[in-house]
């Protein structure tokens, strides 16, 4: 009788934060009820086709986790490798973009069934199912197909993640992914949803607005354990808004130290719920090892915070967080959207001359500038459809959409040109400041002498005749885009950003 499955993660763009937490998740509850299960990593795996063929003789199906972007052209072809080779074997895709867009996903013919959302319990009984002869029809959390129609089963309820099984961290090749990575580190989420409901995030779509966390003494003892076992030196913690509630982040931050296990971790986090701590909760947080937060801070202009439905979003606390961090040895990222619907050049302008005046005050801050990419299912398409943006009609189409593409038609021609121009010389101004302050003596005047004419350009909007750019482009690159998560450089291609 055939028990395995066979769990795969495409390659995708970028250097990977350990294992793909999403396999590992599912994995756990498989083992549990007697499956076994192959994971294989794009990341780790050079040959990813050939490692997924060998596998296939004895399996019961093959499950692919799909994010939107390039990582579905190679989901495609090693479901068509598959379906050439095991014509029989059903192939299950999962994850984000089948979750938000599951009529799209079913359609080719090599997709039988889509796990939408919470995948793990899920997952389970489809194996069950699949191992007994039985039916999908009813499988709560799948669309699957019967007679050629697409057939949406009802929702699976939601399941506190405590009761959830740890995710199979024993599975993970730690020192291939120090070969691949160069760090000894985990992906570890305490949490999975966000309470707040940006319009451009498929955040709120996915999780529907609920906060689901473990307790923060399982956090503690899971983390402890794995960095001891492990030798990690860094944990990422992929939670989408890590300190929703406060008093856990500070509790899984004082566990940590109390351990005196010593290690690194980043998170993702809100500025608001930063400076509802106190300035020693935040040192309480550095002291622990966290050292990079990232802050989806995307704009200094109220109006447009208020189009994108960041009510939460005060330019205010952007200024505080970056002073709560630096104080308590804190690096934070802050990224940058722009090209929003309905951003003004005034708005650009009042976002750069801001965050310029946040970083000038504080060596601790850095950027991520990226275009505004309308992902799959965000509140505001209606709009967008409006203005003329085109929404990829197949599973196909959206490989073509990684973040930063710009598909937005009132960004092209000059407003592009003088946009690309515009960030440039912010991300320039930038450069100069890190780099002087790293010299304490230049910090005054070779930093005012340098930083002068930028900052008259910003004030007047005057970008013509760009020599700093010539010469900044001759000596060395810029970082366009950092890893919000770790804040570490991903591109130095303004291509990859405008």
């Amino acid at each position: 009788m055939k028990d395995k499955v066979v769990l795969i993660y495409p390659p995708y763009a970028g250097p990977p934060l350990g294992a793909p937490l999403c396999l590992l998740s599912l994995a756990s509850p498989l083992l549990e009820a007697g499956f076994r299960v192959a994971l294989l990593d794009g990341a780790i795996h050079p040959n990813l086709p050939s490692a997924v063929a060998r596998e296939l003789d004895e399996a019961l199906c093959l499950g692919v986790s799909v994010l939107t972007g390039p990582m579905i052209g190679s989901a495609i072809r090693i479901s068509q490798m598959v379906r050439r080779i095991r014509p029989d074997l059903p192939i299950l895709f999962g994850g984000w973009h089948p979750s938000l867009l599951p009529d799209q996903t079913l359609t080719p013919d090599f997709v039988d069934v889509v796990v939408r959302g919470q995948g793990e319990l899920t997952l389970v009984e489809l194996a069950q199912r699949l191992r007994d002869g039985r039916s999908w029809e009813g499988l709560r959390g799948t669309s699957i197909k019967v007679d050629g129609k697409t057939i949406h089963n009802p929702e699976r309820p939601v399941e506190n993640i405590n009761n959830l099984p740890t995710p199979a961290f024993d599975r993970v090749d730690f020192d291939g992914y120090e070969r691949t990575r160069g760090l000894r580190e985990l992906g570890y989420a305490t949490s999975v949803g966000c309470p707040y409901a940006c319009n451009y995030c498929t955040d709120q779509v996915f999780y529907k607005r609920r906060f689901n966390a473990y307790r923060a003494e399982r956090v503690v003892r899971e983390v402890v354990e794995l960095v001891t076992r492990n030798r990690l030196t860094d944990v990422a913690f992929l939670d989408s808004n890590f300190p929703v509630d406060v008093k856990r982040a500070l509790a899984i931050a004082r566990g940590f130290l109390e351990s005196q296990v010593k290690f690194r971790w980043t998170v993702q986090a809100s500025t608001d719920l930063i400076c509802r701590m106190s300035d020693e909760e935040v040192c309480l947080l550095g002291k622990s090892g966290l050292h990079h937060m990232g802050f989806g801070t995307e704009s200094a202009s109220q109006d447009v915070l208020a189009l994108m439905n960041k009510k939460h979003q005060r330019v205010n606390d952007m200024f505080e967080t970056a002073r709560k961090a630096e104080q308590a040895g804190i690096r934070v990222t802050f990224n940058l959207i722009l090209g929003y619907p309905g951003e003004t050049e005034a708005d650009r302008v009042e976002t750069f001359r801001i965050m310029s005046d946040v970083a000038r005050q504080h060596a601790n801050v850095s950027f991520s500038p990226n275009i505004f990419t309308p992902y799959p299912g965000i509140p505001i398409w209606p709009q967008l459809r409006q203005m003329g943006v085109r929404e990829p009609q197949s599973l196909e189409q959206w490989e073509s959409l990684p973040l930063g593409k710009n598909v937005l038609p009132w960004l092209r021609g000059g407003e592009l040109e003088r946009l690309h121009r515009m960030l440039e010389f912010f991300l320039l101004n930038n450069h100069i400041r890190k780099a002087t302050y790293a010299v304490p003596w230049l910090r005054n005047s070779v930093r005012r002498a340098l930083g002068a004419p930028l900052r008259w350009r910003m004030r007047r909007s005057f970008f013509s005749f760009p020599c700093e750019l010539w010469l900044a482009r001759a000596t060395e690159r810029l970082v366009t885009r950092r890893s919000l998560l770790t804040g570490q450089a991903l591109s130095h291609s303004m291509q990859e950003v405008c």
